[in-house]
């Protein structure tokens, strides 16, 4: 059987979010679970040609975009990996339950699949995704089977259940175990985060 070839642009971007994330998760569930998902990710699977396209908020993404020539370097490689790859994208605003979600939720926020179902690369074992989030807004209550963690470009909170909200700065990564309820909300500034999950 023949294998898959990935397209160079998404290749590029899932080498640097590797290196991010392995050089910066250090909870040790999280750090498992990304070894897997980027020891699955070796193997590509079939690319997609899913249609692309922006919503109104993403454009947010230009003002974080002109932030990231400041960012450590292995950040600023994934975001010039990013950039690159994003005109390709199909941003789409969350379907289905909003609980706890701020009134101003609906327009302000977009996510995208970049490697998973709907994705550029159509896989069902891992999870590779973008939010945005725009300013002072409240991601609903979600909870999903797999583990997940987080990525986080431009800083926000994050909370686990009924716990209090933890800030999250620029760079660091947030671990999500198996099927718990969680949320994040902006500050006055956009929030983009990656996450990576595997079924």
């Amino acid at each position: 059987m023949e294998m898959a070839m990935r397209n160079q642009s998404l290749q590029e971007f899932l080498i640097a979010a590797k290196t991010a994330y392995l050089s910066r998760a250090s909870e040790s569930n999280s750090v498992r679970s990304l070894n897997r998902i980027f020891a699955a990710l070796e193997t590509p699977a079939a690319q997609s040609n899913a249609t692309s396209g922006r919503i109104p908020v993403c454009h947010y993404l230009d003002e974080i975009a002109a932030h990231s020539a400041s960012f450590p370097a292995d950040l600023q490689m994934l975001m010039d990996k990013f950039n690159a790859l994003e005109p390709a994208l199909q941003w789409r605003p969350r379907e289905g339950d909003c609980t706890g979600a701020s009134e101003n939720f609906g327009e302000n926020h977009a996510n995208a699949m970049i490697v998973g179902p709907g994705g550029l690369e159509a896989r069902e074992d891992v999870w590779l995704g973008v939010s945005l989030v725009g300013p002072n807004v409240r991601y609903p209550d979600h909870r999903h089977p797999p583990e997940e963690t987080y990525l986080v470009i431009s800083p926000g909170d994050f909370r686990q259940g009924r716990q209090d909200w933890v800030h999250v700065a620029k760079g660091e990564t947030f671990y999500n175990p198996h099927n718990i309820v969680h949320a994040m909300q902006s500050s006055d500034l956009p929030l983009l985060v990656f996450w990576a999950l595997q079924e």
